[in-house]
């Protein structure tokens, strides 16, 4: 940390501005006091909450929580995190209730995934604490997960197609390899030179740890030697080209990617959905989608299928009654 210019005799965190004394954590302002003497005891207060309160837990279990994930879970486990210490920051872990749990589900409803995220992340911790025996039980025992409306959107080729006219070489090249592989577009960003073997493309899946081998057929390879094509003569250690011999990061793709849709006139279509048009088409070319997806439980993989058959029945006959017929 780096030593105050000014105002030297207040404590760690603390800070005046414009007239009023503030307390910063994470990048969050919290008004103790504009006097300060009573800032300084609102400042105490605090202190003792974080040594002993819900936000020092959730600090202190967060390692142990976020050991072995993957760099995607990471980022998302440590958001959920920062969301429950601000939302628990004057509680104990004593006094936190199911009805506080409940309460939190129902503020979160309209976001499933990151209601169904910050509720996992509060169990993991309470997990945690009971085993050391801080609490006697667990608030989120019994607490159901949120279910997310299935989406439905299916991507056709046209719109895709009009994206990649829109779009600069290299994100036209990822989609295609998205489309072609099937694969989420984490994995798909930073497949590397070596993974590209003798029978197919190789990819460990980052999210579930599944392996799969995309074989060879002649518009992956096409797609490929596109992605080489964008190195120019200097080959680097991952298929696609990002800065300092790195991979394209995620941020950059989507905003490009969110150009290039909205110049197409393109609505309701996200890079993820491209998973689901290539489970869908591989299922309606006779591929098994489940082993291109990476699934374990193929009823995952049909959430993944937007070509829905219609079931096809006969009416009744005015003719069949009134004839009598059975």
């Amino acid at each position: 940390m780096r030593p105050r210019k000014k105002d030297r005799q207040l404590p760690a965190c603390v800070y005046l501005k414009h007239g009023a004394y503030y307390y910063v954590k994470h990048g969050k302002w919290t008004r103790i006091g504009t006097g300060l003497e009573a800032a300084l005891r609102e400042y105490a207060r605090l202190q003792c909450q974080r040594s002993g309160g819900m936000v020092a837990l959730i600090e202190r279990m967060l390692p142990a929580i976020l050991a072995g994930r993957a760099p995607a879970t990471v980022r998302k486990y440590r958001t959920y995190a920062r969301y429950l210490q601000s939302a628990f920051e004057e509680f104990s872990p004593q006094q936190i209730t199911q009805a506080d749990v409940v309460q939190l589900r129902r503020h979160l409803a309209c976001s499933p995934s990151k209601c169904n995220g910050v509720i996992s992340v509060l169990r993991m911790v309470f997990d945690m604490a009971l085993e050391e025996r801080i609490v006697e039980f667990n608030p989120c025992s019994g607490i159901k997960t949120v279910r997310p409306g299935k989406r439905t959107r299916r991507v056709e080729m046209h719109e895709l197609e009009a994206i990649k006219a829109r779009a600069p070489a290299r994100l036209a090249v990822i989609l295609d390899l998205c489309y072609l592989t099937g694969q989420r577009i984490g994995d798909v960003l930073k497949i590397a030179r070596a993974d590209l073997r003798e029978e197919g493309i190789y990819v460990e899946q980052q999210k579930t740890g599944a392996r799969v081998l995309v074989r060879w057929n002649a518009d992956l390879r096409a797609a490929v030697d596109r992605a080489k094509a964008l190195h120019g003569a200097v080959a680097g250690m991952y298929l696609l080209k990002g800065s300092k011999g790195r991979p394209p990061s995620y941020n950059g793709v989507w905003k490009a990617y969110n150009i290039a849709r909205k110049q197409a006139g393109v609505h309701d279509v996200v890079i993820h959905d491209l998973r689901a048009m290539s489970g869908t088409e591989a299922d309606n070319q006779g591929a098994d989608p489940q082993k291109l997806l990476g699934h374990t439980d193929r009823r995952m993989t049909e959430r993944y299928l937007r070509d829905r058959k219609v079931a096809q029945a006969d009416g009744p006959s005015f003719r069949r009654v009134q004839n009598n017929e059975r």
